[in-house]
């Protein structure tokens, strides 16, 4: 990555970040997916109940691998038969982990998703929600935000899904109502009333879709 690069997305993850605390978030910023992997460890406490909402991100930086141990309690719902069950015991968790399909430069966070276990548990229910998102996600407003989770995020992760929908298969946003759409609940975060819930690490990297 270029050095200048690296210095515009510095400057502008310091600018997000402002726009994080004027609306009760806390941001970090990480120069890399090794820092990155270290902030994040810092803000979950040993023996805590961790679980995620398909977040790539965390996957990138090493953070699932991490909590594998017998350090923290991390709820995997991949070893769940009961998959139904594995989302609820995410509302109940001391930390969730997840990204941001697209984030405006001051601070407002957009989310896409199909069954919205990651939507809303975001919105309500774990104690600490920790958002992993590379530079990628960063937008010029609201409107630029939806647009590219609309017309990319969901378009590879239907693709990653093998799902069958206009999006999967042209690489661009129908709007459509296709059984298979993962395009059924938006959340956009732009306050959080309860300070010190919502951290965001935005890491000098392009991560997730």
């Amino acid at each position: 990555m270029s050095e200048f690069v690296q210095m515009r997305n510095e400057k502008l993850a310091q600018y997000v970040i402002k726009g994080l605390k004027s609306r009760n978030m806390s941001g970090y910023y990480a120069a890399n997916k090794e820092e990155a992997l270290k902030i994040a460890l810092s803000l979950i406490p040993e023996h805590s109940s961790v679980t995620m909402g398909g977040c790539m991100s965390a996957i990138e930086i090493g953070l699932v691998d991490a909590l594998k141990t017998d350090t923290y309690n991390f709820i995997d719902r991949n070893q769940y038969q009961d998959k139904r069950a594995a989302m609820l015991d995410a509302y109940d968790a001391d930390v969730f982990l997840t990204s941001a399909n697209a984030m405006t430069k001051d601070g407002i966070m957009v989310n896409i998703d199909g069954n919205s276990n990651r939507v809303s548990a975001i919105a309500q229910g774990p104690k600490k929600v920790i958002v992993i998102a590379g530079m990628n996600k960063v937008c010029d407003d609201l409107d630029s935000a939806m647009k590219r989770a609309r017309n990319v995020a969901a378009p590879m992760n239907a693709q990653r899904f093998n799902l069958s929908t206009p999006c999967s298969v042209n690489g661009t946003c129908f709007d459509c109502k296709s059984p298979d759409t993962i395009c059924c609940q938006f959340l956009i975060t732009r306050y959080s009333r309860h300070e010190g819930r919502i951290h965001v690490i935005l890491v000098n990297d392009n991560l997730g879709f």
